[in-house]
């Protein structure tokens, strides 16, 4: 099946018209792929997790990392990871030894992450307040 803007020639101009605003600034001048893209980037389960944890350490290992998150299996941490590392979120650094160490860190656009996730938290911390208090009063 193909699109209407394939069929025509043309992709309709709409409330979510790419500006060339692009990162930052108000969220309506960016297109919904855009934000599609940055979304797919975060989903998972576990990926704000590792961040998290990444932003309080700035270089662990594998190890430290399983051990900081208990709950993780160490496949699905291995693939949250590679697919980080291949959003080039997190390096990964192999140092050659035997037994081999592994280090993860953020990359710089990881660390651009920060004040964007630590706003997240906040607004999260805020909505957990505000359904506290409100089940409070009743």
């Amino acid at each position: 099946m193909t699109r209407t803007h394939e069929k025509v020639g043309y992709i309709p101009k709409g409330k979510y018209e790419d500006h060339g605003g692009g990162a930052g600034g108000d969220p309506g001048d960016c297109s919904v792929e855009d934000a599609e893209a940055a979304s797919k980037v975060l989903e998972g389960r576990w990926k704000l997790v590792i961040l998290f944890h990444l932003f309080k350490n700035p270089v662990m290992r594998f190890s430290e990392l399983e051990r900081a998150i208990p709950a993780i299996s160490q496949k699905m941490l291995i693939q949250q990871l590679r697919a980080l590392e291949a959003d080039e979120v997190v390096e990964r650094i192999v140092h050659p030894q035997v037994p081999p160490k592994v280090e993860y860190r953020l990359s710089e656009l990881g660390r651009e992450l920060e004040a964007t996730i630590a706003a997240l938290i906040g607004w999260a911390e805020l909505r957990a307040s505000q359904r506290y208090s409100a089940s409070a009063s009743r």
